[in-house]
Parts: C-alpha cells; structure tokens; sequence
C-alpha cells in the first residue's frame, strides 16, 4: 500500500472508529504517515513507544484502599479532547505488554480507565521478514486490529520532499536511481542502508554547516553502496551550469546529455521558477525530453502554483495535455 492510500485508508478507519496496525520495513515512514494524517485532520498525536514500557506502565501501580485494591491510572494516557494514539513499534513489544493492550485496543479500556471519545488507535511496527526485534503477535491481539502493509513509493516520497525542502540533489538522484530509495536485505546484517528516512537524513546533513566529512556522513546514513554512487551523482550535480546562467540565457546554456545530470537540473530549476521567469525556464526545459519536461512542470506546480496561469505553462500545457493526465 503506498503512503497515499495508506493515508486515505487510515482517514476511513478513524472515522469508523476501528483501530489499525501499520507493518513496514524499517525507516519507510510509518510514524510521518500518522502525524501526516493527524495534520491533515487537525487533531495531535500522542505517541507511545510500547516496547519501552512494562505492563504495570499501562495497567498503573496497585494501591489499597478501604481494603480494596484499585490501580492509580499512568498519567500519560488522554483523558480529554481528540486525536491519535498511537501505539508505535507495538511488534517490538514483548507479550506481556501485548497482552496489556487487548482490552485497551478492542473495548477502548485499561481497567477503571476509558479512552475519551474523541481519541483513535493506531499502531505500528516492524516485519518479521526484516529481522528487527519483532515479538510474534497473538491471534488474541491480531484479530483486534486492521492490518496494512505500508509499500515505500517514489512518487509519494518526491511528493512529500518537495514540501518537506529535501534537497533538489536527492529527489534528483533517487529519481535516477529509484531503486535505492529503499533498499535493504536483512540477511546482509549492514548497519545503515537506503531509506526514505536515511535520505531525509542525508539532506540534513548537507544543509548543516560543519566541519565533519561529508562523504563518511553519507555514507554511514545510507551505507557504502548507496553513500558512493549519491557521493559520485553530486559531483557531477554539483559541475552542472548555473542554474542563474540557466534562466538568463536559456538558449545558450548547455544542456547535459547524462540523465542523472538532467534530472539534477530539473530538481533544481523547478526551486528556482516563477511566474515572472517561466518563459526563460520552459524555453531551456523544452529542449529536453518529454519525460523531463513532465518531471520539471510537475514539480514546478507543487512548489509554486502560480506558474499554471502563466503563458508558457498553458501553451505547454495545451501541447501537452495528455502527460499531466498520466
């Protein structure tokens, strides 16, 4: 299932008041897709690491009173208001602590405890595919819940980039090479590896000002394979012609005959566009293939709306209906 129909999925299951269990490989965005669905709905997410907890965490501390015994409730539990909780890394949890949360994920209690209202469960974890530490769900547990496997998607994640400020190299490069968008073997045993969250890391590191190598940085975000060929794509991203140069003289500009180098230009030119310089962007863009045509308009779009009621856009539009219905 990829993000955006995870996403809608996950809008029709709290509206249905039904709790849902999000599987998916490590560092594909399961946790950002929750708080995206959060925002979108305008409510908070509380976020709970179940495998950090004990069993008395949630079921709270026994104390005697009159004779009797009763639990003083755990403080970090809603009991006001709207939103998510959400229950990450719930596969990680060892089974006492699973077991804990049936009556809470099923009658929305814990003992004395109700969960107000206004409050939903999701939950997440890790595949046993992927040899993180996963504990085997009971079919007491599994049954309470709705099941989605979450699918990285390049699209989506070119998507979210893009307003997230990803850095232009690496939606540019994994775009190249889509392929190391994700990429992970668990019998390899490596320690870093291509994820949609070690990309973002590696756009943080690029923007931070520092002393440190940046090569070992990525690498070690990524992993050797994915670090050396990101590391390469840079170098030749980083020799391309000004993209300033590109928008004063878009005839004479050179145009680069690498689709890597290409795609690095597309990403960056499409930061730099507005309404009042689309006729020098499209000028140099038409010069290219189609593809890259659709992947600069595309982008330009998301970025910056206004440009669809310029000139150039409508008459490439117009020209080219049929790739914005792709």
């Amino acid at each position: 299932m990829t993000p955006q129909k995870l996403k809608a999925s996950l809008k029709v299951a709290i509206k249905a008041r039904r709790p849902v269990m999000i599987w998916g490989s490590p560092g594909v965005g399961k946790s950002a897709i929750v708080k995206q669905v959060a925002d979108d709905l305008g409510i908070p997410v509380q976020d709970e690491r179940v495998a950090d907890r004990d069993p008395v965490d949630f079921r709270g501390l026994p104390h005697i009173k009159d004779g009797m015994t009763y639990w003083t409730l755990p403080g970090f539990l809603p009991r006001e208001g709207k939103g998510i909780l959400f229950l990450d890394e719930l596969s990680a949890a060892p089974p006492s602590v699973q077991a804990v949360l049936y009556q809470l994920v099923l009658d929305r209690k814990l003992g004395n405890y109700r969960l107000p209202d206004g409050w939903e469960i999701l939950a997440a974890g890790n595949l046993e595919s992927d040899r993180a530490v996963v504990f085997k769900m009971s079919s007491a547990l599994s049954n309470k819940l709705i099941h989605l496997t979450f699918d990285v998607s390049l699209d989506d994640f070119v998507e979210w980039g893009l307003g997230a400020g990803i850095r232009p190299e690496v939606i540019a490069f994994v775009r190249f090479r889509p392929e190391l968008l994700h990429s992970f073997d668990p019998s390899k045993g490596e320690r870093s590896f291509p994820t949609p969250r070690t990309w973002e890391f590696v756009s943080d590191l690029m923007n931070a000002d520092g002393e440190g190598s940046e090569a070992d940085l990525i690498k070690g975000a990524v992993g050797e394979g994915a670090g050396v060929e990101f590391l390469g794509f840079l170098r030749t991203a980083r020799e391309l012609p000004d993209l300033d140069s590109i928008l004063k003289d878009p005839e004479g500009s050179l145009l680069p005959k690498n689709p890597g180098a290409i795609y690095a230009v597309c990403s960056g030119l499409s930061r730099k566009v507005s309404a009042a310089n689309m006729a020098a962007a499209m000028a140099y863009v038409s010069r290219m293939a189609e593809e890259f045509q659709a992947l600069f308009i595309k982008d330009s779009l998301k970025l910056k709306p206004e440009i669809q009621s310029t000139k150039p856009f409508i008459d490439w539009a117009v020209k080219n209906s049929w790739i914005l219905k792709g």
